[in-house]
């Protein structure tokens, strides 16, 4: 790599429950290097054994990224975050060698949205392990539907539609026990987790990451052909980010919508299901949104002071 190349690299990295990707941009915007590894969340910050993990996490993609050139800003958008960075700052800048102010963090949807609209343009919804609706207002200000973390909701995600399918397998079992051998959304799902017996269910739904669970998900809609039951919980998947996006509607007036994120790619039905439950002047896309390709070209506008102000 010239010297002039590496005089100019912005570091974007887009951290979610199931993958972490990031980028490196070079002058003009273009992309250099890119790699994935394991998912990230700052709800991981909670505890010892997840700070732990993020640190180990931070090492991996500094010994990826050091081996295409030093960075000179870094644009992160983690799932999860809430606007407290002092130690993430410190602890990525350490394993890149920056100084922290160098790097800013965000929440991942920011940059995802970033990537999709020019601020007041759209609504994204989001649908990883967990779901949002997000807009960000011409004036820059962010605002949310959803998004509050697979315990309290997160409707349409990966982990609710993982969450549904074993609920409703456990309920049909406590009705008719055995019930589940004529399933092949149960068979499916007993494969992923292990087992038949509840031991492996309740294990891997209270005892593995969200971004594990989310995982799942998968197995659901690659039955949903063959099991009513699958298709079913995909389509009010549908029908979940849907009143994500009514309820930015209601609130700023009608704008495009962008669909994005894994678990929105899982199956037709839920692409359908939402565009058919929206108001019918609202049109959708879905866009395999790159989200670290933007984090990583508004890192570049970091090392200039000028921060991008539209899509990228």
């Amino acid at each position: 790599m010239h010297e002039s190349e590496i005089d100019a690299l912005g570091l974007g990295i887009d951290a979610g429950g199931t993958q972490t990707r990031w980028a490196l941009a070079g002058p003009g915007g273009r992309i250099v290097a890119e790699g994935t590894t394991g998912g990230l969340s700052a709800l991981q910050m909670a505890s010892s054994d997840g700070r732990e993990a993020v640190q180990a996490t931070f090492a991996s993609i500094a010994g990826e990224v050091l081996a295409h050139g030093r960075p000179h800003a870094v644009r992160a958008g983690l799932t999860g975050f809430g606007g407290e960075s002092d130690m993430l700052q410190r602890w990525l800048g350490e394993a890149l060698g920056l100084d922290p102010q160098a790097l800013v963090f965000s929440n991942d949807i920011e940059i995802a949205y970033l990537a999709s609209f020019r601020p007041g343009d759209g609504y994204l919804v989001y649908a990883g392990t967990g779901s949002i609706g997000a807009f960000i207002d011409a004036q820059g200000g962010f605002h949310r539907a959803g998004g509050r973390g697979v315990v309290l909701d997160d409707g349409g995600g990966g982990f609710w539609i993982a969450r549904e399918a074993l609920r409703h397998i456990w309920r049909v079992e406590d009705e008719r026990p055995g019930a589940w051998e004529s399933s092949p959304m149960a068979h499916a799902v007993f494969q992923h987790v292990g087992g038949s017996d509840w031991s492996f269910s309740r294990q891997f739904i209270y005892g593995r990451e969200r971004g594990e669970v989310g995982k799942l998900a998968i197995a659901v809609a690659a039955t949903a052909e063959r099991d009513p039951a699958a298709a079913a919980i995909l389509r009010d998947a549908g029908q979940e980010l849907a009143r994500l996006a009514i309820a930015l509607v209601k609130r700023f007036g009608p704008r495009p919508v962008a669909l994005a994120g894994r678990a929105a790619e899982l199956h037709p039905a839920i692409v359908d299901t939402m565009r058919a439950a929206l108001p019918p002047d609202i049109t959708l896309s879905q866009t395999g949104v790159r989200a670290h390709y933007a984090a990583a070209r508004l890192a570049l506008g970091q090392c200039s002071h000028q921060e991008p102000n539209k899509a990228i």
